[in-house]
This record gives C-alpha cells, structure tokens and sequence, in this order.
C-alpha cells in the first residue's frame, strides 16, 4: 500500500514540512550529487562522502571515527559488522563530528527512490502532525523522532560500521504520531496485488497498522534500518499518547488547506 493524500485538512500552512522535504531535495541533488548522477556523470564520491558525513553505529557506541583498518574491512572485504574496540589504527576521518552526524544522516538518502518514498510519506502524514504541533513543535519533535531511530537502529546492531542514512526513521515518528492522533483519517492509496494495481481510500489505522507490522517481515540482510522504522514509530506513537491525554484530540477547526 502506497499513500498518496489524505482527507483530513489543515487549518495552516505546512511550513516546516515544505521545508524539510527542499532540504532532504537540495541535499540530494546538490550536496550529494544527485544531479550529476541523473546526468550520468557520476555522482560524489562515494561511500567517502557518506562515511564522513551519516551516522555509524561503531562510531556511536566507541565516540570517536571508524579507523583505517574498519573502513577497509567493511567496504573492501564486505564485513558490515567490523568495528573492533581494540583497534590502534589511524583514524579515517578524524575530524568528524559524529554526534552532529545524528542529525545530518535524516538528510541524506541511497537513491531516488530512497529520497521520492520518504518525501511522499513526509507529505501525506506531516502536514497534519504540525498543524497540531506548530512549527516549532513539529520540527523539535521530527528531529527527536529521528535521533531516537538511529539509536534504536544502534541498540540492534552495536557493531555496524555501515552508515545510516534516510529520513525515514524520522518520519516513522510521524507516522505513529498520526495513528494515535487520526486513526480514522482517510488516506487515498494505492495497492499493488501482483498485476492488480487498486486506488482505495484506506483508514489510517489500517494502512500505518500494516506499514509497522511489514517491519519485521523485512530480510535484515538487505540493508533497511527496519529497527529504526520501529523506533521512530513507537516513539511517535507515546508522543501522541501524551498529547492526547494532556490536550484531547485534536480540534478540528474551519479546513483551510488539504
């Protein structure tokens, strides 16, 4: 199931949405080199440029850069589990900041559809989320959705030397905010039955119920954050708890923008 909007109305602009998703846009293409590669001239150089800038599991749990030794185990000779404690070589990129990298990686993204995937779920549930937050609330609660993932993330998998990019940890966040908050809000969607392609207008209790549960259906060894997916979501989901029990569901006023 594929979300496409829902009908369920703001009463203000989604500024801080709108601003989130040209970020993630603009990172892509321009910082990443998403441009270049449309264009076939290759894109920035890579995994280094990723390695300098996402958030590493390793990194996280040791407080300090992969060294020359991890780096080459893990893209060199595929060992995505290479963080070594004990290990005296130099480090690769000494001057990181790997705590900012916390924030950075909900940037960055894999591939266009990486990037298309999350920005259309961001969209379809954010807009909603801070219209009952404001803008500030919003962001403050996003960025802390997404932090709170990547550590899920890390909690799973200590060892991991591979970087974690993607909003979507993020964005899980929202998504379980707006279960709580719309579990009855009507999402037009698509389904994909083998050839059978349906448009549906779905509840969101439905469609999120079934996104969160896919999670742990997901292969570990294809390379999806799913432990972030879950984190943020359940983080999303006591959010919204809070917010229910200390200030009701949410009002619905005069609609100004779907």
């Amino acid at each position: 199931m594929l979300p496409l909007h829902d009908d369920n109305p703001t009463t203000r602009r989604p500024v801080v949405t709108v601003v989130l998703i040209l970020a993630c846009l603009a990172v892509y293409f321009l910082v990443q080199g998403g441009v270049k590669s449309a264009l076939g001239e290759g894109a920035t150089d890579q995994p280094e440029f990723t390695v300098k800038n996402a958030a590493i599991p390793c990194e996280i749990v040791q407080g300090h850069p992969l060294t020359d030794n991890e780096l080459r185990r893990t893209f060199a000779l595929n060992d995505p589990d290479a963080c070594d404690k004990n290990d005296t070589s130099p480090q690769a990129f000494p001057d990181k900041q790997i705590y900012v990298a916390l924030l950075v990686s909900m940037f960055l993204h894999a591939g266009l559809l990486h990037l298309g995937g999350n920005m259309l779920f961001l969209w379809v549930f954010g807009n909603n989320i801070e219209d009952h937050l404001s803008a500030f609330g919003f962001l403050a609660f996003y960025l802390a959705g997404g932090i709170v993932a990547t550590l899920g993330h890390v909690a799973l998998d200590p060892d991991s030397t591979v970087p974690v990019v993607g909003a979507s940890g993020a964005i899980a966040a929202v998504m379980g905010a707006y279960l709580v908050l719309y579990p009855r809000a009507r999402i037009n969607s698509i389904i994909i039955l083998g050839f059978f392609v349906l448009f549906r207008k779905i509840p969101a209790w439905v469609l999120l119920g079934v996104w969160f549960l896919s999670q742990f259906l997901i292969d570990p060894t294809s390379g999806v954050a799913w432990a972030a997916h879950v984190a943020g979501f359940v983080f999303g989901v006591i959010v919204g708890l809070v917010l229910r029990a200390t200030g009701g569901r949410p009002t619905k006023r005069a609609p100004i923008y779907a």
